[in-house]
């Protein structure tokens, strides 16, 4: 019986058990992904790390930062290979692409004995998360069915923070054994998620949409009718066919080239810009609301700006990623039922409300005569605890999972690549200024973070399409419908249900298929009877 199960394609795995393997697979480039974003905030308190690259002093504080933001412009650089060759070579094999790299990146890391050493393995370390994380959420949400698309990925990106909250603890725990494995076994423990992603991408199932569009239809159906777990004759199977391949052509006879996508000169062309734009948008939003202070920098914000020794600033950080995993979690079985639009303003609110209050209490916490400034710098840690479980709650995994929705099929990879280097262009911006700013500008710094997250309230509200409850195919059709810009008083864009135009279609559609299916079933039966 084992025997027999190797043989089979995917182990013979299924349905719901096929989507379980490429979700653990996609999983654990997502927890990677966040191990990495976590790992570097303890190495560089780290006094042996300081030590061999010679980073002590305030006058270090800039080779610190390009230390540690360069890392986001290799990433930039991996999602613009992405973006090249993600659409050429398929979903999974642009994965291993990226995690071959990234292994190398781990060993360059972990043997670092110079500051030029250390960069060139934050690049090439970046460079392979980059071309991951462009591709993961491509792959998975053109293999989730609708009903649990958002959720998967959105458990995707709460695993993405158990990697970043595991590798808080770690840094924590190897604080107390000093010496150069404190900051060199927390980098090495990267390869232990690429080994998993070697062992599992390669037997999946690649991306049955990638392969319509390919010209690769008998693999196709017979991909999509494993991951319903249903005959390739099926009525369903057969109208979902149709409706990729109807959004094909549809793209392809109304395909554009570069030049005039990026100058607007057909109507096609705007719509694509605009599908774009709110895709790389949601990434920008999450990158300037301020996450990326936290996930670098925590504990040298608490350092500096709350004054707390170092032992208890990487506690405090190690705390503050279990509340961040609790709420990514909990946000996970909302995204279907609440929807984008209403996550990412209630996420942004928390953000908000919090740097408000972080400004406040800091900006007393800096007056040489108030006499409690120290009891109202360790109240502001409470602030940067919600932040984590505002931010967890909708701005961590909905800028991932709505650029895989908004794009259309041939250009969901090349969508993808674009939100991901707007990600990490935005990153590089942040990670790059906050050592700076704390220390030139103290509590004002945090003044740009309440201001940002205001202004991206109404911009939500008012241009972000719903994508809750659509099938791939529904985006496809409402943008050829030429929806309104401004969409507040659009129910069809702002609607968490799935409009009742889509389902109709839908019906529609499965029921001619199944008409056609009768006839050649009898016809097939008719020509037997003569036959015999």
């Amino acid at each position: 019986m084992a025997v027999s199960r190797v043989k089979e394609p995917y182990f013979g795995f299924k349905g719901k058990w096929l989507t379980f393997w490429i979700t653990l697979a996609c999983a654990t480039d997502m927890t990677l992904f966040g191990y990495d974003q976590g790992v570097f905030s303890g190495v560089v308190i780290s006094k042996d790390y300081l030590d061999v690259h010679d980073l002590h002093g305030p006058e270090k504080t800039s080779v610190l930062s390009i230390i540690t933001s360069i890392y986001t412009i290799g990433c930039f650089l991996g999602a613009v290979t992405a973006f090249y060759i993600g659409e050429t070579i398929g979903r999974k094999k642009t994965v291993l692409v990226g995690t071959v790299i990234m292994s190398v990146g781990a060993i360059l890391q972990t043997s670092s004995f110079s500051v030029p050493h250390m960069i060139v393995g934050r690049i090439v370390t970046g460079i392979g998360n980059g071309i991951n994380t462009a591709t993961a959420p491509v792959w998975q949400t053109e293999t989730s069915k609708v009903e649990n698309r958002g959720l998967l990925v959105m458990i995707e990106m709460g695993l993405n923070i158990f990697g970043f909250s595991l590798s808080n603890w770690v840094n924590y725990g190897m604080s107390f054994v000093g010496g150069s494995i404190e900051w060199r076994l927390p980098l090495a423990l990267q390869i232990a998620f690429c080994i998993v992603l070697f062992l599992t991408v390669p037997w999946l199932p690649e991306s049955p949409r990638w392969m319509f569009a390919h010209g690769r239809e008998d693999e196709a159906i017979k991909i999509l009718a494993d991951l319903e777990d249903k005959p390739i004759d099926d009525p369903y199977i057969i109208a979902e066919r149709e409706e990729i391949v109807f959004g094909i052509e549809y793209e392809r006879q109304n395909a554009i080239n570069w030049g005039d996508l990026l100058r607007g000169r057909t109507q096609s062309g705007t719509k694509t810009i605009r599908r774009l734009i709110l895709g790389s948008g949601t990434q920008a939003m999450q990158q300037f609301g301020g996450i990326n202070i936290m996930s670098y920098y925590l504990p040298t914000v608490l350092i500096e700006s709350v004054k707390l020794d170092e032992s208890m600033a990487r506690l405090i950080a190690a705390c503050a990623s279990v509340a961040y995993l609790f709420a990514s979690l909990v946000a996970a079985p909302l995204v279907e039922r609440v929807g984008r639009r209403i996550m990412m303003m209630v996420s942004t609110a928390i953000q908000l409300v919090c740097f408000l209050l972080v400004t406040v209490l800091l900006h007393f916490a800096e007056q040489p005569d108030y006499l409690q400034k120290i009891e109202v710098s360790k109240a502001s840690v409470v602030w940067f605890f919600i932040y984590y479980m505002g931010f967890g709650l909708g701005m961590l995994g909905i800028p991932w999972l709505y650029p895989t929705e908004i794009n259309s099929l041939p250009m969901r990879t090349k969508g993808a690549a674009v939100a991901t280097m707007t990600n990490w262009l935005t990153n590089f911006v942040v990670v790059e200024v906050t050592p700076i700013g704390i220390q030139k500008l103290g509590w004002k710094f945090y003044i740009i973070w309440t201001v940002t997250n205001a202004l991206f309230l109404p911009i939500i509200w008012l241009f972000y399409p719903e994508t809750a409850n659509r099938t791939l195919e529904d985006l496809d059709a409402y943008y050829r419908d030429n929806p309104p810009l401004v969409l507040h008083k659009d129910l069809d864009s702002t609607s968490v249900k799935r409009p009742a135009r889509f389902v109709e279609a839908q019906g529609r559609d499965i029921e001619e298929a199944a008409k056609h299916l009768e006839k050649r079933t009898s016809v097939v039966h008719d020509e037997g009877g003569l036959s015999s």
